[in-house]
């Protein structure tokens, strides 16, 4: 196991954080702590407000002085794991999987067993690039959760370095097919906005002014419109790759996903999906040591072939 060092925050409250419940404030500034876990720093006494220890429940007023302590970050040893990948693509430098839905690509609070990282360990040992640490060996991007399809997967340091620059250049060729809500008019388009943690949720991403958040620009392409059941097929293209993106400009569209319980308006539809209808189908980059453009088509998965079968 490896510890990090203990971090302590301050918060000088604000008039426009004043009157909320400390927990909830807290977590919400907070990117990677939930509000449960805010709650047992509360009760451990690691979280005080004008140096004294409060409640979870305890209101903040405007000019408090929140001090939370957080303790010592642990990372658990990443046990190699004998779960099947579909490998659509390998030579020395790079692998390239086509991940199943509900596959989480890397160690993360609550996800420390069952990744794709705990399959890649078993199956390729010490072949992964080592620049992104023992938690994200080998990776140099990811997809969400829910979506399905292609991650490339790095051996070596000199292939996660180029492979980075591309993806930062934003050379690299990503197309997904997505299936989205309404009837989409236009036959292609492209949205361009900037992309940032949304306010009012500090978990979600959301179209913010120019002055905020990174610029991100989605090329869509119209496949097939489903008239009866008003949903339409489409094409992606990423000019940039930033959290979310699709997700988040065809919400701001008017069409979010299928599926989406974050960005869309159910929790559940009646083709009782697990997550958003959105699949990695190309990438195309060029390879690391060659110079030669790859391309690797993943093919859909079958739960969106299905959709498709029975759509009108």
């Amino acid at each position: 196991m490896q510890s990090g060092d203990e971090n302590h925050v301050r918060y000088v409250i604000s008039e426009e954080m004043s009157g909320e419940r400390v927990d909830k404030l807290m977590s919400s500034l907070s990117d990677s702590m939930s509000r449960s876990y805010i709650q047992k720093l509360i009760k451990s006494g690691s979280v005080l407000i004008n140096d004294k220890p409060v409640k979870a429940s305890t209101v903040v007023n405007e000019g408090d002085v929140v001090d939370m302590t957080i303790p010592a970050s642990v990372l658990p040893d990443i046990e190699p794991e004998n779960i099947p990948l579909d490998i659509i693509y390998e030579d020395d430098d790079v692998v390239i999987i086509n991940k199943p839905k509900g596959m989480v690509v890397h160690p993360a609070p609550g996800h420390y067993s069952g990744t794709m990282v705990n399959a890649l360990m078993y199956h390729l040992g010490d072949n992964l690039s080592g620049i992104n640490g023992v938690m994200r060996p080998g990776i140099v991007h990811r997809i969400d959760m829910d979506t399905t399809g292609s991650v490339i997967v790095c051996k070596n340091d000199k292939a996660h370095n180029s492979i980075a620059a591309q993806l930062k250049e934003h050379s690299i060729n990503r197309v997904y097919h997505a299936i989205c809500h309404g009837i989409v008019k236009e036959d292609e388009g492209t949205i361009s906005t900037n992309i940032g943690r949304s306010t009012s949720d500090r978990k979600k991403m959301a179209v913010v002014p120019e002055n905020q958040g990174k610029n991100a620009i989605t090329h869509y392409k119209v496949l097939k419109r489903f008239e009866e059941d008003k949903m339409t097929y489409i094409e992606c293209h990423l000019e940039t790759g930033r959290t979310h993106q699709i997700r988040v400009h065809m919400a701001h569209l008017g069409h979010p996903l299928l599926g989406d319980t974050v960005y869309g308006p159910e929790r559940k539809t009646k083709f009782k999906l697990q997550g958003q209808c959105l699949h990695a189908k190309i990438l195309g980059f060029k390879h690391p040591t060659t110079g030669e453009y790859i391309e690797t088509d993943a093919p859909l998965p079958d739960y969106f072939n299905h959709l498709l079968e029975i759509l009108k």
